[in-house]
């Protein structure tokens, strides 16, 4: 019998049902994942918490799937923002499989083949100018800032389409660039709105634009967006490879600008994916190397990268809260100022990783409700849309739905329609 899943499923039932449909027991599924059957039971049960990216990969990897498909993605219809982000998704991922910098002319300009119809779809509008255009864009990168998904995604379409047509004008050089960052940003919203393979994607485009751009900085700035895709798809050697890769041709090129900026989350990344792979010494060289640099760089807002001493903190956070110790990343949290970076899509992973820590240490669940609410307040959609929230969310009601919550808690829960 096909096992059906509940009205309101959770990561463990969504391991369960797929667990099932390969005929599987625990004790089978649990020794390719590498953990005990009693930790994969917790799960399913929903005794243990899945808000853990490392081990929601292996688990993934284990029964033959994507992180994604295990996450899901949560859409509460209490946040219409959240609603209409998702709803833009397929005209965001329609714009960029249109977008083929292999065509030379852009698609209004072209007749049609002999015998054959006009291609249907989104097309190009007017020539825009190229400045204009940069305000768009600037605009976006607000958006995106902001953890505003679902204005972004709005935006995103068309800005893509006026930039595929404007590629192929007189200002081609800047209109690439615009269009590298364009299609990085589309990239990065995508990867937070749960659509890994569509970030791909995105990436993909950000790496034709960057390559017809012939900037090794650009170059090098699409391989820290493919790799993070590949990372969020829990392909951490692909990711490891791409970032490795990526840091050692840019490391000549950094007299340039964004050359520093890029090099040092190229090297985050790195270590972030050597903790996917288990390789906790490379991870922690790799932290290092970020750390060291970021002490020459000071706090910067190259490229919206807002690469610093500060983000080395906010990842070595959520790295050490996924590579399983809590209390190191919550000791990290205490020496790292979050107001430094005024980046809202920077600031909601610091509270949201150190919630996720705090809920893992006896006696600290006040203290995760309250940066929960926190990472909420500053990024409402980003926590209404992250399964990692939710799970955590989760947690904490089930371990104390009247004492340790109280009414904060109980009204999170509703938002995130957990019941």
């Amino acid at each position: 019998m096909t096992p059906r899943l509940p009205a309101d499923p959770t990561i463990g039932s969504r391991i369960r049902a797929r667990r099932l449909l390969r005929g599987w027991s625990i004790r089978y599924a649990s020794s390719r994942a590498g953990i005990s059957h009693t930790t994969w039971s917790r799960i399913e049960r929903g005794l243990l918490a899945a808000d853990n990216r490392f081990m929601l990969a292996g688990l993934a990897a284990a029964l033959d799937c994507s992180p994604a498909e295990l996450a899901g993605v949560p859409v509460p219809i209490t946040d219409r923002a959240v609603v209409a982000a998702h709803a833009a998704v397929h005209a965001v991922r329609q714009s960029l499989v249109e977008l083929d910098l292999s065509e030379h002319e852009p698609k209004h300009e072209r007749e049609p083949e002999h015998g054959r119809e006009p291609e249907h779809g989104p097309q190009p509008g007017p020539d825009r100018p190229v400045a204009e255009l940069a305000r768009g864009a600037a605009l976006l990168d607000d958006l995106r800032q902001s953890c505003d998904y679902a204005g972004a995604a709005r935006l995103l379409p068309g800005l893509l389409r006026d930039l595929h047509t404007a590629v192929t004008g007189p200002e081609r050089r800047p209109a690439l660039r615009l269009l590298c960052d364009v299609t990085f940003i589309a990239s990065s919203v995508l990867r937070n709105l749960g659509h890994p393979a569509d970030a791909w994607l995105g990436a993909e485009r950000c790496r034709d634009a960057a390559a017809a751009a012939g900037d090794p900085v650009l170059l090098a700035y699409a391989a820290y967006a493919r790799a993070s895709a590949a990372a969020a798809c829990g392909s951490f050697d692909r990711g490891l490879a791409l970032a490795a890769r990526a840091a050692d041709d840019i490391a000549s090129h950094t007299a340039r600008s964004g050359g520093l900026a890029v090099l040092g989350s190229l090297q985050l990344l790195c270590a972030f994916a050597s903790r996917g792979q288990g390789r906790l010494d490379d991870s922690r060289t790799w932290s290092a190397e970020a750390a060291a640099l970021a002490d020459r760089t000071g706090e910067t807002t190259t490229m919206g990268l807002y690469f610093g001493p500060a983000n080395v903190g906010f990842w070595r956070i959520g790295i050490e809260v996924d590579g399983g110790d809590p209390g190191a990343a919550v000791e990290i949290a205490r020496g790292t100022d979050p107001a430094i970076l005024p980046a809202g899509f920077r600031q909601v992973f610091y509270y949201a990783d150190t919630a996720r820590a705090l809920a893992r240490l006896r006696g600290h669940d006040r203290e995760a409700i309250r940066y929960l609410l926190i990472a909420e307040r500053v990024a409402p959609q980003h926590v209404h849309t992250s399964p990692l929230a939710r799970e955590t969310t989760r947690a904490l009601l089930d371990r104390s739905r009247r004492a340790a919550g109280g009414t904060e808690l109980r009204a999170l829960c509703e938002r995130l329609q957990i019941a």
